[in-house]
């Protein structure tokens, strides 16, 4: 139940969560606590609901803050190292057990939609795609795995995997270290957490409405030839 709990407010309010590892694990577990999130959240297909950008936000915050014993310095390699093993893991399981994962259909998270969409910026971008997919909830944790599925070269994926890293666990590190502090933001933490977890998410709503308008579409059209076939065929058949 513990465990459980972590986990709820790790999701609701991450800065509440590593306040409470720091107190009860003291530092050293905490740091491992954090790099294995964000690893999991990475580095294993049916664990993207882990949270990303909110839990590397909160890591920076308490870094600024000089009541916590947590250090840029250490933090930002931790925070920058996980993503990037995680999405070599990932990789590997794809390109070795990939195909029978999806077909057992045993992970729930692989919609039809979510892999049409990783699937789609693969085929659209190739390796730039999985820099893209970084800064997307849960097609980040479908890139890599995807990318191993459908035979992309390592040496094409690890350049593109490790600047993805690089860049997304310094961005959202280092803006927690220098806003996370600012009293407003403080003020409304959860709601700040909220938002970053709501932008992040408007390119995957988007892309699903986009398939969902591209279904109906093509439903309409199918209607309309069917329609259009059986017209052809009853005037033919009259005549």
């Amino acid at each position: 139940m513990n465990v459980i709990n972590f986990f709820v407010q790790l999701l609701r309010d991450p800065r509440t969560a590593i306040a409470g590892l720091i107190t009860m694990l003291g530092l050293g577990p905490t740091y491992a606590i954090i790099f294995l999130i964000i690893f999991i959240e990475t580095g294993v297909v049916f664990m993207p609901f882990l949270p990303g950008d909110s839990l590397l936000f909160a890591a920076g915050y308490f870094a600024a803050d000089s009541k916590y014993p947590i250090t840029l310095p250490v933090l930002l390699p931790i925070l920058l190292a996980a993503p990037i093993l995680g999405d070599q893991c990932n990789y590997f399981i794809g390109h070795f057990f990939g195909r029978r994962i999806v077909e057992s259909g045993k992970v729930k998270s692989l919609t039809p939609e979510r892999i049409a969409k990783t699937e789609g910026m693969i085929d659209k971008w190739g390796p730039l795609a999985v820099f893209l997919g970084r800064f997307f909830p849960f097609i980040r944790t479908f890139m890599p795995f995807f990318a191993g599925i459908t035979g992309m070269k390592w040496h094409r994926f690890a350049p593109f995997s490790v600047l993805g890293g690089l860049v997304w666990g310094s961005l959202f590190t280092l803006l927690g270290y220098f806003f996370g502090g600012i009293p407003a933001v403080q003020k409304h933490f959860e709601l700040v957490i909220v938002g970053i977890l709501l932008i992040s998410l408007i390119p995957t709503f988007v892309g699903l409405i986009k398939v969902k308008l591209i279904k109906s579409k093509t439903k309409k059209e199918a209607a309309a030839e069917s329609g259009a076939e059986g017209l052809s065929a009853g005037t033919g058949a009259g005549e």
